[in-house]
């Protein structure tokens, strides 16, 4: 007769194999996510050709390419427009489907191979079921590849082929060789181009080759003198990321006050106060405003292509302190440099923004000098007091630094001697006179004797060498560092 216990027991077993199977099944299941490919696209960039400049414009002619080259830093990813995504579907498709049908071919011929090894009947079984069992898994991966479509990276990153990043860049393909270039430089498309002179000013024409559509897929040219470089080497590389980057190029209006605001974006002029809409590769962008008797400012944003970004920046009027520069012990002739601009004799006042720093040096005829960097607080109008010591400075070649040094060294080991000395000196006493109490021989007490003279030397030298090396290490110390700029404290008044 079955008890209760008997039935609990089943019962919790029953519900721990159904607790168990559902936690299997909401494991991995076969569906596995699919990843995405081709997560780079590679641009090749090719050497330009200068061949119709004339040598002396060359050099020209190299910087012009450099700044071009700098400026594609700004393309951070490409965007794969129709046809592009169907051509690396398709290619990533017939790769997976190629390389499945060559591993069930393999193994089929594997199987065929069987009856010509000589294996045992049982053998021969074993082996073939075993390999039918692998093609029919092959025959159905097989069928997934040829009706699964590989998941192709819509927007991957944008980046240089490792030779340009290295600083090498390939000659251009001749006509015909286009595909194949791409190809051996594993890259997914190639950009040429050439620098011609005329009539005083430059001509620069671009090429894009993509390897999806297997021709030239862009082409430019623009002429400008060598003033105009940066604004014709932002305009044409504006048009060129936009291709690159294979989306619309993004809008930037900045709106700065004072009208009389200089403006840079990445580096390059734009104008003054109002910088109106116009097309900027998307990505990254710096806008620098600056004018004088104002606090610079510099605003970073993100650029979306197709959108409009608008940048507002109203500049802070600078604030300033009074400096009053004074060298006490002289009445006239010290020359007074602000930074590296004479400003006068001393004494001297200054007016100086609010949190920055100043740097001061005084000169006179015969060579005396001193120099000084100070803070000035944020105490608007405020006037601070600075005195100068001015001093003789050290003829050139002296190499006080490096004689310093040098003794600090000996020094350094001259202790390390005297360390080891008083070391084996004192151990030679500790150990003879542990001796002492257990013999009567009159010399071995005379020889007791010297060492203990010689131990209390070495500990005497010992102090001496370690003093001697302190010295030598302060002075080392005070002459690295006596020519150095010192940070003054305004004066108590």
């Amino acid at each position: 007769m079955i008890n209760r216990k008997t039935i609990f027991f089943f019962f919790l077993c029953s519900l721990l194999t159904s607790h168990f199977s559902l936690v299997f099944a909401s494991g991995k299941t076969d569906a596995e996510e699919q990843k995405p490919i081709n997560n780079e696209w590679l641009l090749c960039v090719t050497q330009f050709d200068y061949s119709m400049l004339p040598p002396s414009q060359r050099i020209s002619g190299y910087v012009i390419t450099r700044n071009l080259l700098d400026s594609l830093n700004s393309i951070s990813y490409r965007f794969r427009i129709s046809p592009e995504y169907a051509y690396y579907e398709s290619y990533a498709w017939w790769q997976s489907v190629n390389a499945a049908a060559k591993a069930l071919s393999q193994k089929q011929d594997e199987r065929s191979l069987l009856l010509y090894r000589g294996d045992p009947q049982w053998r021969y079984q074993i082996n073939v079921k075993k390999i039918d069992s692998d093609i029919e898994k092959l025959k159905k991966d097989l069928a997934k590849k040829e009706v699964e479509k590989p998941l192709v990276n819509i927007d991957p990153v944008f980046s240089l082929v490792p030779a340009n990043v290295s600083g090498n860049f390939p000659d251009p393909p001749r006509s015909g060789g286009e595909r194949r270039f791409c190809q051996s430089q594993k890259a997914d498309a190639f950009l040429t181009g050439s620098i011609r002179e005329f009539h005083g000013r430059f001509i620069i024409a671009l090429r894009l080759f993509v390897l999806y559509a297997n021709s030239y897929v862009y082409e430019d040219e623009i002429i400008f003198s060598l003033d105009d470089m940066d604004g014709a080497v932002d305009e044409i590389t504006g048009r060129l990321s936009s291709a690159l980057s294979g989306s619309k190029p993004a809008v930037i209006a900045v709106n700065v006050n004072p009208p009389e605001a200089q403006i840079l974006i990445n580096s390059s002029y734009a104008g003054k106060g109002i910088v109106d809409e116009r097309e900027h590769p998307p990505g990254r962008v710096a806008v620098a405003v600056s004018a004088e008797g104002y606090t610079p400012e510099l605003a970073e944003t993100d650029l979306v292509p197709g959108e409009i970004t608008e940048i507002k920046v109203s500049l802070n009027p600078l604030l300033y302190s009074g400096v009053n520069i004074n060298v006490p012990g002289e009445s006239s002739g010290v020359s007074i440099y602000h930074g590296a601009l004479y400003v006068g004799e001393a004494p001297y006042n200054l007016r100086i923004p609010v949190d920055t720093f100043g740097y001061i040096s005084a000169e006179t005829r015969n060579g005396r000098a001193a120099q000084i960097v100070f803070p000035t607080y944020n105490a608007p109008e405020e006037t601070y007091d600075f005195s100068l010591k001015l001093k003789m400075p050290y003829q050139a070649g002296q190499k006080r630094v490096n004689k310093a040094r040098e003794r600090y060294y000996w020094s350094w080991a001259a202790m390390w001697a005297a360390v080891m000395f008083a070391w084996s000196s004192s151990g030679n006493f500790k150990g003879r006179n542990e001796v002492i109490p257990y013999t009567s021989s009159y010399d071995f007490w005379n020889e007791t004797k010297t060492w203990s003279n010689i131990n209390t030397g070495s500990m005497i030298v010992l102090g001496a060498v370690a003093a001697y090396n302190i010295f030598e290490l302060a002075r080392y110390l005070y002459t690295s560092t006596e020519n150095a700029t010192p940070i003054a404290r305004p004066e108590k008044k």
